[in-house]
């Protein structure tokens, strides 16, 4: 019975409110399936998503199969059921995770699965939860289901993280609308954002993809020794390794199929040279991190370890995030996202990084992905490590672009050349 009534709900939401929206979320399906993770015959895909998203999951599935995806697992999530594990599983549970989690993170790894993972829970959805139980868990998490985490940093197997119109999201993102109205208002931003409003997505996609590769060619070509970038609030600068790698929107997998691992993408990354690291840095947009939001984040680094953090809210929980680990306290990603993007020209927020990510430079702290570097897949972490390469069990992006940022490419000469002047490409 609950189960007709959600199908009846949405039939009628998608006839009564956004025009075409089976159809727009048919073609966001099909989109996620062909150009986010590229579903190869007889491949395995695993879908993460929450339970909220019940109409895209079954279209996500249903698309897989018709690619030829040999099976389809889904792994749902609820928000309801996380708070309460985080809230109230005995201390021992936090710290070890089942060895069933940790056979089927290898299964994934294994078998070069395809993975799909639609963002859409609530941002605050752990705020005023114990932030040591949730490290806890975290930390415990991480470090039993590395190899997955490995094989995606890799890029051994496709990945794609893309959003989903989740009500309590919506209405963090619109506070002025409520319920139907703040998840329809969403759901068009994230169809404008993925190109799903344009006549053929796909093809769109595959231009853009071209488009931000031109940018990271320039880039790999001048091989810069660091970047100085400077705002009103932030003059750091990052050193590069030799024979780093910028890359665009698309990647590849150890097999040489392209996925694209982010729908939005607006950005052209690299992995910094983690030895050096110098000056400070201050945040231009909250952070979404462990469900909480951490707002006006501030990083003095120096010799490319973070000597000071400072936040106006959730500085205990960022304080937490970089104790993860030795790599926590460095970068691990440095991103250029020019201002004019279409993102930051909506003037939205949407306190999550997926979004966010891509309406400014940003950097990460924690894990750099290895394929950053040339031959660093191949590479093993000590020589990543002696390369530059940054490890660690996390890797947390924080925006810190604005309109008014320079940045400038520092070349082993000495030479200093613009590459973003007011916050787009000089």
């Amino acid at each position: 019975y609950d189960i007709l009534n959600l199908q009846i709900y949405f039939e009628w939401r998608s006839i009564m409110t956004i025009p075409n929206f089976k159809e727009k979320l048919q073609k966001y399906a099909e989109l996620i399936v062909k150009i986010g993770v590229n579903v190869q015959p007889n491949q395995p895909v695993v879908l993460y998503i929450n339970v909220e998203q019940q109409e895209l999951a079954h279209l996500i599935v249903k698309e897989a199969y018709a690619a030829g995806a040999s099976e389809v697992i889904v792994k749902w999530s609820d928000t309801f059921t996380s708070r309460q594990f985080l809230e109230f599983a005995n201390q021992e549970r936090l710290e070890n995770i089942p060895d069933y989690l940790v056979k089927e993170a290898e299964y994934i790894a294994d078998n070069k699965a395809a993975r799909i993972s639609v963002i859409s829970e609530d941002p605050d959805a752990f705020n005023g939860l114990d932030h040591n139980r949730v490290s806890t868990f975290q930390k415990a998490n991480g470090k039993a289901l590395n190899v997955v985490r490995k094989a995606t940093q890799n890029n051994d197997l496709s990945w794609t993280v893309v959003g989903a119109a989740g009500v309590k999201w919506a209405e963090k993102v619109f506070p002025d609308l409520k319920g139907d109205a703040a998840v329809d208002k969403l759901w068009e931003e994230i169809f404008k954002t993925t190109r799903i409003d344009q006549e053929d997505p796909i093809a769109a996609w595959k231009k853009h993809d071209e488009t931000l590769r031109t940018k990271a060619d320039w880039l790999n070509k001048e091989q810069f020794k660091a970047l100085h970038y400077t705002s009103p609030i932030t003059d750091i600068t990052v050193g590069l390794p030799k024979n780093h790698i910028w890359e665009g929107a698309g990647s590849y997998n150890a097999a040489g199929i392209e996925f694209m691992a982010n729908m939005p993408t607006e950005e052209v990354f690299t992995a910094p040279d983690a030895r050096h690291i110098d000056g400070y840095v201050g945040s231009t947009k909250p952070l979404s991190y462990a469900g909480n939001i951490i707002e006006n984040m501030h990083f003095e680094f120096e010799n490319g370890k973070v000597t000071k953090v400072t936040a106006d809210k959730g500085q205990n929980i960022l304080e937490e995030l970089i104790k993860t680990d030795d790599g926590a306290t460095s970068l691990g990603e440095v991103s250029l996202v020019p201002d004019p993007s279409p993102i930051s020209q909506s003037g939205i927020t949407f306190f999550n990084t997926l979004f966010d990510e891509n309406a400014s430079n940003h950097m990460a702290l924690g894990a750099a992905y290895p394929f950053s570097i040339q031959g660093g897949t191949k590479m093993s972490d000590e020589e990543l490590k002696e390369h530059g390469i940054n490890i660690s069990q996390t890797h947390v992006d924080f925006m810190m672009g604005s309109a008014d940022m320079d940045i400038d490419g520092i070349k082993e000469d000495g030479t200093v050349i613009p590459i973003f002047r007011n916050g787009d490409w000089a």
